[in-house]
């Protein structure tokens, strides 16, 4: 197949099957290198480059796909497709380029100039993209050529013309300021912080929300957490006040977005869905309110500073994602159905046993318990990964792990231990993100207490006798203000919902009251007491 004619390119496009993902996602690749090396006539090339947009849409977010829901190490299996998304999407930014350049002289296309360089822009936006979407740490290079667009466009004098773009799904046109102001929000998003869902909504909303933000050369009058980003440099917006004053340093005001999002928040409350206000149609109210509170601050105030300040610190500290692990962490034995008095219960509590091997004879000498609960570990593999320690803060640590080891998800529940430390603690994966090295470093946000496991079971009419999980009690911290609450199995929470708990000898009955956070493996509750559940 000949890839530099245009027209062979244009009957190709008819002929593609996007059932077939890998084929497609390979043929428009072919495509786009074979035009880029061939040099067309631009409104030929133009022409083609138009008609590929969406299919090359679809393609991209379905290859992406296989390699979104987790952090992906720069050695996995996956980490082909990530390249071969990224090359896909800087060529395409190249060829908006390579046309711009080749018309500058002829002039055919001088009406195209804002669209060419909105393409531009927003196509090197989404390379850098996906690396946000693999936590992946962005390479050298790439807030260049996003930087580097942008200015081509102010230099063009086109920056602020809108243009069709009917893969904008809110407002079907874009500027190549609104496309560069899209990816500065993004960055400001906590992108190695956000999950797969989270981060695609985030795309979309950072295009909703662009027309509300400006850049200015103004630098004289600033307050130090206002964001300003240097066109010169290689990153993406950083606090004025640790920034030089240059001729290309440009200041970001998002007063105006501030007050959109504020808008928005109260319509939620009016009972307004969030995909009439150009959200989408995939976006509960809920978690629509929770992420856009959470993103008012960056996007539409500045940096806030820290709330605890981190202090560096080298170390180790031993950390495991295991459900299970974490419990024997915590509590120093393993997790075992409770013994209850009724035969069926003791019946259930015997075949538990099985599950660790041969039936253990109970035991009450607490050397012999230990070593009983050793032993088990053991069988079972329970076992910590040691992490670097690089800082810490009252709130939670930054961790470093140089080599492979367990495959971790956003926002799963962790216990962890500095090694100079008594006790593990429970964590939240606040981020994630892989550097090109394969070295692995993560955020774990410290959920306040001192842990204790507890065997959990949800109770009521319709619950019967359930068997008991795995689940963690902690105290309530007044200096931290942070109320008592339990940690249960993902998706437990319904508010009002009668869960029994049972520590050692003793048994209780509580009543869910609110989520405090929902993560990848983990409902964090808060509850009230309620009379005791009968024997």
């Amino acid at each position: 197949m000949d890839f530099s004619s245009p027209a062979a390119c244009l009957d190709q496009l008819q002929r593609l099957h996007p059932i077939d993902i890998p084929a497609t996602q390979a043929t428009l690749t072919r495509i786009i290198e074979g035009l880029l090396g061939a040099k067309p006539a631009p409104n030929q090339h133009l022409e083609v480059l138009e008609a590929a947009r969406e299919v090359i849409a679809y393609a991209q977010h379905e290859t992406a796909r296989r390699y979104a829901a987790q952090p992906l190490p720069p050695d996995s299996e996956e980490n082909r497709t990530l390249l071969d998304v990224v090359n896909l999407w800087r060529k395409l930014s190249a060829s908006y380029a390579q046309i711009a350049r080749a018309d500058a002289a002829g002039g055919t296309l001088f009406d195209q100039r804002a669209l060419l360089a909105q393409r531009r822009t927003h196509y090197a936006g989404l390379a850098l993209f996906e690396y946000f979407r693999a936590h992946r740490a962005v390479p050298a290079g790439f807030w260049t050529e996003i930087h580097t667009s942008y200015r081509d466009a102010i230099e063009a004098g086109v920056h602020r013309t809108r243009v069709a773009d009917p893969l904008n799904e809110v407002w079907r046109a874009q500027s190549p300021l609104e496309a560069y102001v899209s990816i500065l929000l993004l960055d400001l998003a906590n992108p190695y912080g956000r999950s797969e869902r989270e981060l695609n909504w985030v795309m979309r909303w950072a295009q909703r929300f662009a027309p509300y933000c400006s850049l200015s050369q103004d630098t004289q009058q600033f307050k130090p957490t206002e964001y300003g980003v240097e066109l010169s440099g290689d990153i993406g917006l950083r606090p004025l006040g640790v920034q030089a004053t240059t001729d290309t340093l440009q200041r970001f005001d998002g007063s105006t977005l501030a007050s959109q999002i504020q808008a928005v928040l109260e319509q939620f409350k009016r009972g307004v869905k969030p995909a009439s206000l150009g959200l989408g149609e995939d976006c509960p109210t809920d978690a629509s309110a929770r992420l856009l509170l959470s993103l008012y601050r960056p996007w539409g105030r500045g940096t806030a500073g820290r709330r605890f300040p981190r202090r560096h610190k080298q170390g180790s500290a031993e950390l495991s994602g295991d459900w299970l692990t974490i419990g024997f962490a915590v509590e120093g034995e393993i997790f075992r159905q409770p013994r209850l008095e009724s035969p069926l219960h003791l019946l259930r509590d015997d075949i538990s046993l099985f599950t660790f091997g041969e039936r253990a004879m109970a035991v009450t000498d607490s050397h012999q318990v230990r070593e009983r609960n050793l032993r088990d570990a053991e069988r079972l593999g329970l076992d910590y990964e040691q992490w670097d320690l690089m800082d810490h803060s009252v709130g939670g640590f930054r961790l470093r792990r140089g080599i492979s080891g367990e495959r971790l998800a956003h926002h799963q529940l962790v216990g962890v231990r500095p090694l100079d430390a008594d006790r593990f603690v429970l964590g939240d994966l606040s981020w994630l993100m892989y550097r090109e090295d394969g070295v692995l470093e993560a955020g774990v946000e410290v959920l306040p207490g001192v842990p204790n496991m507890v065997a959990v079971r949800q109770t009521g009419p319709k619950d019967g006798r359930k068997p008991y999980q795995q689940g963690f009690l902690l105290p309530e911290s007044p200096s931290m203000k942070s109320p008592a609450a339990l940690v249960l199995p993902v998706l437990w929470f319904q508010a009002g919902q009668l869960i029994e708990i049972r520590h050692r000898d003793q048994r209780r009955q509580v009543r869910l009251s609110r989520v405090l956070r929902r993560g990848a493996n983990f409902d964090l509750c808060t509850y009230e007491a309620v009379e005791p559940s009968p024997a």
